[in-house]
């Protein structure tokens, strides 16, 4: 596979660009887009279970929320924690959750699945918004935020927005490598026929329950840097709602490609901001909730493989031909 196919080019192209992003913006845009790459991770880590395994988790906001917990409850109230062990323990804490819920929820299929892991989601946000350790419905603030040593201070906005971009390029370079791996091919052969993998020899529940490990740990990394980023974790962010909206990010941007969840996460957000905008919306921006209904109604019409596909679609219309990456598709 060549190093300087399109979908590379695409994500090398964007990273760029993020890096470049705080050149020409000012402090909002900065925080705005820092915000939007932490949701892109989790958005990543959600395209793991979803996109590559076919595994529909509806409750992978309780990884976000006790890796956000973790940061804060962890953390020193007076002094600035170091990052070389607040964050593996945070990471590490979702993951463990992770364990537990995926060694219990994997045992069923479908529907049964969805609603499993939607419990055990609703059961970490009633921990936390109805007992002390959580804070309540108050939540908690992290007083100080965590450094490494004098170097890298998360307390200035751009050390965090580079802190979080270097985290996303890294993450999605181990995703994008562990896809092409024996396991990455195991997961893919599992979302399109399970039985067929059984068949061949492939105890497929050890493999399932490790995607499931790492997707959760991704999205403790994910609600870490969140929890740095605001200074302040809620039990919201372990609710269904965030749930769906990170499940939307990656319908939207394209399931099965790496691609569709950066693309979704910013595309989500980005629509969020403009139907909010009074300036252009007048009065209706306290509806902002409708039209970014519609919006994503329209894309999953018009767009059944999401914006990641979309110039492919453009491509066959214009040529009338399929290119190789949509007969692909269509085959599985």
């Amino acid at each position: 596979m060549s190093v300087f196919n399109s979908k590379n080019l695409f994500a090398i192209a964007s990273f760029v660009a993020l890096g470049l992003y705080p050149l020409v913006s000012g402090s909002y845009g900065i925080d705005l887009v820092t915000k939007i790459m932490i949701f892109a991770v989790f958005a990543l880590s959600l395209e793991l279970l979803v996109g590559t395994t076919g595994l529909v988790c509806f409750g992978h906001a309780a990884f976000f929320g006790i890796g956000a917990y973790t940061a804060v409850l962890l953390a020193s109230p007076t002094d600035a924690s170091s990052l070389a062990w607040l964050l593996p323990a945070s990471v590490l804490a979702a993951s463990v959750y992770a364990l537990m819920v995926g060694a219990l929820s994997l045992r069923t299929k479908g529907v049964y699945f969805i609603m499993v892991t939607l419990a055990f989601a609703q059961m970490a946000y009633y921990v936390a918004h109805d007992t002390p350790l959580g804070g309540g419905t108050d939540g908690i603030y992290l007083m100080v935020k965590p450094t490494l040593g004098t170097w890298l201070d998360l307390d200035n906005a751009h050390v965090l927005y580079a802190f979080t971009l270097t985290t996303l390029v890294a993450v999605f370079g181990f995703l994008a490598v562990l896809l092409h791996s024996r396991f990455g091919r195991a997961l893919s052969g599992i979302r399109v026929n399970e039985q067929r993998m059984r068949a061949t020899g492939f105890s497929t529940y050890p493999y399932k329950l490790a995607a499931f490990v790492i997707s959760g740990g991704i999205a403790g990394l994910a609600g870490f840097l969140f929890a740095i980023k605001d200074g302040y974790v809620n039990p919201e962010m372990m609710s269904w709602h965030l749930s769906g909206a990170v499940l939307i990010m990656i319908i939207l941007g394209g399931l099965g490609d790496l691609r569709g969840a950066l693309i979704g996460a910013f595309a989500f957000a980005l629509l969020q901001e403009f139907f909010k905008s009074e300036a252009i919306f007048g009065a209706f921006a306290k509806h902002w909730n409708m039209g970014l209904g519609l919006t994503i109604i329209a894309s999953v019409v018009f767009l059944p493989r999401g914006l990641v596909g979309l110039p492919e679609q453009i491509k066959t219309r214009l040529t009338g031909r399929r290119g190789e990456e949509g007969a692909r598709h269509e085959a599985v």
